[in-house]
């Protein structure tokens, strides 16, 4: 499995989500709304997730081991990084993406 494309849409007005962002799979197969999220000892890239009737959030979709996660996190948080680098390339003001929960 390949991660052939990251998009990373950063959030303004937030204290603790600092970012949306989508991958592509072996060019086939999408997952939205992972979120970078500012925690207690840095940024970390939470997973798509629902809220539950309990008040408790589940994941969607999730990778099933630590090497997988490690890999996702790492180009995630490199797209967020590549993106606050290149204010250019930003609209001038970034609005939360319309499918974002």
């Amino acid at each position: 499995m390949e991660i052939t494309e990251v998009r990373v849409f950063p959030v303004v007005n937030e204290e603790r989500l600092k970012a949306y962002a989508t991958i592509t799979l072996d060019t086939v197969f999408l997952i939205r709304d992972l979120r970078v999220i500012h925690g207690n000892t840095g940024l970390f890239v939470a997973m798509p997730s629902r809220k539950m009737k309990d008040g408790t959030f589940k994941d969607i979709a999730h990778p099933l081991n630590s090497e997988t996660r490690q890999m996702i996190e790492t180009r995630v948080l490199a797209e967020y990084e590549r993106e606050l680098a290149n204010p250019t390339k930003r609209p001038e003001k970034t609005e939360i993406p319309p499918d974002a929960p």
